[in-house]
């Protein structure tokens, strides 16, 4: 679909075959580029880079996120390094003179998982967990969870990093079952870029986070939070940026808050994630690639590749261990749960395939940097592969 933008990438993979999208997803050619001019700006303004990144840099990556949540409001979507400090930010705004509930799933990525397990085991948090499965009814299981009783967060991936599974299809549905005082999060970094995305019906509500390290192709450094309009929590955990433009309202002596989501950013910070992802954006943006594009060209290749696999009878990826099942919605990768996983993840590697595992699940990701052409390839080199260890 793209692979001709990914030439550094294919130059250096060599005979590797990477089914990793889903993982720590190719750089385009476009984001050395957006990388050295971040170097160059640093160089030839020094502190004065600032005085480009603020006005020119963020708004920029600020459009373009908004453009692909459907946010409604790009002034309300902030940076960070990495979602841990999204997460932290977040957990900072409750009042921790009190218990808390938390309402989550049984499968959310390790940023939020460790925090709240911390939280949890300090005594100052009741987490309710939802299990995924069975999927047909999670929707209806994780609503009656957060309305069993009082909750303060509520945290939910709309798809989830183990399975792929699609969620939370619906993010207003499950924004609407919360308690008003209760603080709404979908962690979307397995779904923007993978699925279609249109969180405008909960951008009054709701938080939504994700990153640029998968599918929008820019690498670490460059995570986001879209913070609903008209938020006015006050974050302890603050930097000093929060208080930069236009200052709400405080009391004499109070810390003052940006208005908009720059009221969630933290303090001094690498920019270079933003030069990438502005530039893998933009590159999008001029090949007229949107999420409906790539969902359509990721699921004919996972079509592709599940056709090969029963035509060729490699019986150590049987589709009956697809985890969610055929059928049921899922993301930009195939999860095989399986007992033999890491053996299997092993074997690969010494075939130079890269795929990852989580825990027994082995998980092949799909990206516009393949084509049916890789898909063959990789077929043929598993028959190979599954020969040779009959």
């Amino acid at each position: 679909m793209l692979s001709k933008f990914f030439t550094r990438f294919s130059a250096q993979a060599g005979d590797w075959l990477h089914v990793t999208a889903h993982s720590h997803h190719p750089w385009p050619d476009v984001t050395r580029l957006a990388q050295l001019e971040a170097w160059d700006d640093a160089v030839t303004l020094t502190d004065r880079k600032w005085e480009k990144i603020f006005p020119e840099t963020i708004p920029r990556a600020q459009e373009g996120i908004a453009r692909w949540l459907g946010w409604p409001d790009a002034r309300q979507i902030v940076f960070a390094p990495n979602t841990h400090e999204f997460v932290v930010r977040l957990y900072s705004c409750l009042d921790w003179d009190k218990h808390h509930r938390v309402v989550t799933s049984n499968h959310e990525f390790h940023s939020f998982n460790r925090q709240t397990r911390r939280l949890e085991e300090s005594g100052r948090l009741t987490v309710v967990r939802v299990p995924a499965e069975p999927y047909a009814t999670f929707t209806e299981r994780f609503i009656a969870a957060v309305k069993e009783a009082p909750c303060d967060m509520v945290w939910l991936s709309q798809v989830m990093f183990d399975s792929g599974f699609v969620a939370a299809p619906d993010l207003k549905v499950i924004a609407d079952a919360a308690p008003a005082q209760a603080l709404v999060v979908f962690d979307g970094y397995h779904a923007v870029g993978a699925i279609p995305v249109d969180a405008s019906s909960i951008a009054d509500r709701a938080f939504y986070v994700g990153g640029g390290y998968k599918y929008l192709m820019a690498g670490e450094g460059a995570c986001y939070l879209a913070v609903p309009r008209g938020c006015e929590l006050r974050p302890v955990d603050t930097g000093w940026y929060a208080e930069f433009g236009e200052l709400s309202q405080a009391r004499a002596g109070e810390v003052g808050y940006a208005r908009d989501g720059m009221r969630f950013f933290g303090a001094t910070f690498d920019a270079s994630g933003l030069y990438r992802l502005n530039a893998s954006l933009r590159l999008l943006a001029q090949e007229q690639v949107d999420a409906e594009r790539i969902r359509a060209h990721v699921a004919a290749l996972q079509e592709q590749f599940l056709a090969g696999l029963r035509s060729h009878n490699i019986d150590a990826l049987p589709e009956n261990a697809l985890t969610p099942p055929p059928g049921v919605a899922r993301g930009s990768f195939l999860t095989f749960d399986i007992e033999n996983a890491e053996a299997i993840e092993t074997l690969l590697e010494e075939h130079h395939i890269s795929v990852d595992r989580r825990g027994n699940r082995l998980r092949f990701g799909f990206g516009v940097y393949h084509d049916a052409a890789f898909v063959d390839k990789l077929l043929a080199r598993l028959v190979s592969v599954f020969a040779e260890v009959a």
